[in-house]
């Protein structure tokens, strides 16, 4: 079987990190295996195996598009028609799509390809950008318009960014007609929650099958850290939030609030932090960059004794299960998926937005600690291997469709 991955990115990021993971395992298993991607380099996958679709100057000029028009998806024309003949060389049996915004491929081109070829598709939500007509979440300001037709969006200016025009009620039309003419497509969700969303969107008459995202737990575990060391932390009770991109969205404000009411006895460690974002600290809170080395993550995480995660839009919440594969307990916001890994052997889910709430959560915790070995064994239910195979199975299953 040959299986070709579409993602933004490879190796780099949770859904670059999966594609890879899903390309290396399907190695193994004798399979013929290709990611393409549209920005940055991959270091994950061979250069036999990748395919980098366009270049720069291309993502640049779809996302100025993207800033006048509101049309993120409708341009990168010569990129996409040169990636469709690559595909063409290859002849996949299974075309497996990630998150194709981004800047960097042409929807339509891309659809009309897979309709006329009738390849069949797996196609990976990691959000919601694929049943709205502009934005990737919504579940912060409770939109619902997605349900019957976006328009006039409220959050035109937030990624995919557009400064001028808003044409969230053509893109919601188009979308829906090009994501319909597939007819052997099956989309996954990575959690319950965006499954229920999918069901109540244009793309409910699809087949919805969950798959949750995993983790490796050969790095993800108790691990040997310098980090309490390193940053003066030895006799603290340490706190510990990761985001790649730290905003209000991912709790950002809140872990500011937060620490206003903790005593000396208390210290924030928050990764992801870009250097902007660190002039804004107080003296409680430690920042680190954002780190792609995992191993690294796993010393931070198992330095921790409470990963708090106070996000207000989440589709699953990766970043939970990896710290609880470190024995570490979670405590999140009521928020998306976030919560769907949690239950009283391994963490608090709290009401979003409620610090006060936040800090009982942080203090029971510390009172009547949960245990390494609990938290742990809640992980092992998202192995990524085990994840992976299913995939494995649903490539077997819609290729047996044909």
């Amino acid at each position: 079987m040959k299986i070709l991955q579409l993602n933004s990115v490879c190796g780099v990021g949770s859904t670059g990190r999966i594609a890879a993971d899903l390309y290396n395992i399907s190695i193994e298993h004798g399979y013929k295996s290709k990611v393409a991607f549209g920005r940055g380099q991959s270091n994950s996958v061979p250069a036999e195996d990748s395919v980098k679709i366009g270049g720069d100057f291309g993502v640049n000029l779809h996302a100025l598009m993207t800033r006048i028009t509101d049309r993120t998806g409708f341009y990168s024309s010569r990129a996409t028609k040169t990636f469709i003949n690559r595909i063409r060389e290859f002849d996949p049996d299974i075309v497996h799509l990630h998150n194709i915004h981004g800047y960097y491929i042409n929807i339509e081109i891309l659809f009309n390809y897979l309709t006329l070829s009738n390849k069949p598709v797996v196609w990976t939500l990691h959000d919601c950008w694929a049943f709205t007509g502009h934005c990737a979440h919504f579940d912060y300001l409770g939109c619902e318009k997605w349900k019957s037709g976006c328009s006039n969006c409220t959050q035109k200016s937030l990624y995919p960014a557009s400064l001028l025009m808003d044409n969230s009620a053509f893109n919601f039309k188009r979308k829906k007609e090009i994501f319909s003419e597939v007819k052997n497509m099956v989309v996954v969700a990575p959690s319950n929650w965006l499954a229920s969303l999918v069901k109540k969107s244009f793309l409910k008459e699809r087949s919805v099958q969950i798959i949750n995202n995993g983790v490796d737990l050969d790095v993800f575990k108790r691990t040997e850290s310098g980090v309490r060391e390193k940053y003066g932390l030895n006799n603290k009770y340490i706190i510990l939030g990761v985001a790649n991109i730290w905003g209000d969205r991912k709790g950002f404000e809140d872990f500011l609030e937060l620490a206003e009411q903790l005593d000396d006895d208390y210290r924030i460690i928050l990764t992801g932090i870009s250097e902007k974002m660190r002039k804004r600290l107080p003296g409680n809170i430690v920042g680190i960059s954002r780190t792609n080395n995992i191993r690294e993550l796993a010393e931070i995480y198992s330095a921790a004794d409470v990963f708090v995660n106070p996000t207000f839009e989440e589709v699953f919440g990766l970043v939970n299960i990896e710290a609880l594969a470190c024995g570490t307990p979670v405590i999140t916001y009521n928020t998306g998926g976030s919560t769907e890994c949690i239950d009283e052997t391994c963490g608090i889910v709290v009401e979003k937005n409620n610090i006060v709430e936040l800090k009982n959560a942080i203090m029971k915790v510390r009172e009547l600690p949960h245990s390494q070995e609990a938290c742990r064994m809640r992980a092992e239910q998202y192995d990524k291997n085990k994840k992976y195979a299913e995939y494995l199975a649903l490539y077997q299953q819609v290729k047996d469709r044909i």
